[in-house]
This record gives C-alpha cells, sequence and structure tokens, in this order.
C-alpha cells in the first residue's frame, strides 16, 4: 500500500473528510433557505444570514431541536 492511500484510510484523514461533508451540508442548508426567502421577494439583511448560519451550524450537532436556540445568537 502506497503513502498516499494508506493517509485517505487514516482515522485524522476520515474525521477531516467527515467535517468537510457536515460543513457542506451547513452551506446547502442556509443557501436552500436563502434561495427560498429570495423566490419569495423576501430580502434578508446580513445579520439574518449570519443567525441562519449559526442555526445551520447547530442543527448538525443537535440531539433536540431545543440545541437550535441554545446559547449565544439563539
Amino acid at each position: 500500500m502506497t503513502t498516499m492511500q494508506y493517509f485517505w484510510r487514516h482515522p485524522l484523514a476520515q474525521e477531516v473528510r467527515g467535517q468537510g461533508v457536515e460543513q457542506g451540508k451547513i452551506e446547502k442548508s442556509v443557501e436552500m433557505t436563502l434561495s427560498i426567502l429570495r423566490w419569495r421577494g423576501i430580502e434578508v439583511p446580513d445579520h439574518v444570514r449570519e443567525q441562519l448560519t449559526v442555526w445551520s451550524e447547530r442543527a448538525v450537532h443537535a440531539t433536540v431541536a431545543d440545541d437550535l436556540f441554545a446559547g449565544p445568537n439563539g
């Protein structure tokens, strides 16, 4: 097995790939929500975009729905 093939099977590489997948899900979630609002003609200020990102990041790790609103920027 070459070094490069081994690297991609290493637990650290798998963890990094997993984080990339999670980040991709977050970005798609935010973009879909923003697209729906745009289609409906609703303007979205920057602070709302930031809040959507916070909620999407929390949604990836939430164990209950209330986790989305816990903490700062709830």
